[in-house]
């Protein structure tokens, strides 16, 4: 067991013949004990200090080691979010080109109706074009018929038209 202050004051020294001067002795003993006193509040207060850095050592260790299980835990989750993403990407892609083809498909329908549609227009207005140019072809024939030239020859007396009597109104 190691040496208190108190232990180095309470020393008693046997006296012999000769022996060391008592007062020299004493003040020596007294300035070991107050040096001694100050090396063991160095000591306390450097066990302390080491307690102290301990406890901050382990505080920041489970700091470090939440923080180690945070950045997996974020990791993980990232990668989680980016193969979430990808599917969806996918599942996206997929449906737009769904929606493509149905509207491309759609397109192309609509676009053989009206092409079907112009060529029975082309047929209609081919027959409409025949029936008015063969109306148009017999009138111009009854035009240039020879009873419009015996229609001008016809002459009328009107003499005989004044002498008739019309009923009046």
């Amino acid at each position: 067991m190691p040496l208190s202050p108190l232990d180095i004051h309470n020393k008693e020294f046997s006296r012999g013949f000769r022996g060391y001067n008592e007062d020299e002795v004493n003040e020596f003993l007294e300035q070991v004990i107050k040096d001694y006193e100050i090396v063991l509040k160095e000591k306390k207060e450097l066990e302390n200090k080491l307690l102290s850095s301990n406890e901050q050592i382990g505080h920041y260790n489970s700091i470090e080691e939440t923080l180690q299980k945070s950045i997996v835990i974020a990791q993980e989750a990232a990668e989680e979010v980016r193969r979430n993403s990808q599917k969806e990407a996918k599942l996206i892609v997929k449906e737009a080109e769904k929606n493509a083809d149905r509207i491309v498909n759609e397109a192309l329908s609509k676009a053989r109706r009206i092409a079907m549609e112009i060529e029975e227009l082309k047929k209609q207005s081919k027959v409409f074009r025949n029936r008015f140019k063969m109306i148009v072809e017999a009138q111009l024939d009854l035009i240039q018929s020879d009873d419009w030239d015996h229609l001008m020859e016809y002459e009328v007396d009107t003499a005989e038209l004044e002498h008739l009597d019309l009923p009046q109104d």
